[in-house]
């Protein structure tokens, strides 16, 4: 963190960084399209996400040795978004997992009636989806719960 006592830049970068991911999710290509590295990508992303929410924690943790009730409720709210998108990136990794197999199963298939097992690839990205959606929020509200240092 930049100034170790104020969250604010590092929630500002979780908060975009999010917003990003999100994105790229929402606009994933539905089933097929959605490639392995693509998702892989978009898995590494959710975790750097979850490191930088998970460090923030920890340093601010380690900056208060009796804290207040408003520093616990922060404390809580870095908890929520670094659970959110530790939450994604399981999703993306299920997601991934799936497609593999998925792939795995119709190259062996011998006939063209391939069954392919559930939920989709595409139902675990749209769980990501809308667990990252929720970071954003999440820092708004830091960002009243501390009107010194807003989120965005």
């Amino acid at each position: 963190m930049p100034d170790s006592a104020d969250p604010a830049p590092v929630l500002a970068r979780i908060s975009s960084d999010a917003a990003s991911l999100h994105q790229a999710l929402y606009f994933l290509p539905a089933e097929r399209g959605a490639s392995a590295s693509t998702l892989a990508a978009r898995l590494t992303d959710a975790q750097d996400l979850a490191g930088t929410a998970l460090r923030l924690f920890l340093t601010l943790s380690r900056q208060t040795t009796r804290p207040s009730p408003p520093d616990l409720l922060l404390l809580h709210r870095v908890a929520q978004i670094a659970k959110a998108a530790q939450d994604a990136a399981a999703e993306l990794t299920a997601a991934l997992a799936r497609a593999v197999e998925n792939q795995r199963r119709q190259a062996a298939a011998t006939s063209r009636r391939v069954v392919l097992i559930g939920p989709t690839p595409q139902q675990f990205i749209e769980s990501a989806t809308d667990l990252v959606d929720r970071i954003p929020a999440l820092c708004d509200a830091v960002s009243r719960d501390r009107p010194q240092s807003p989120c965005r």
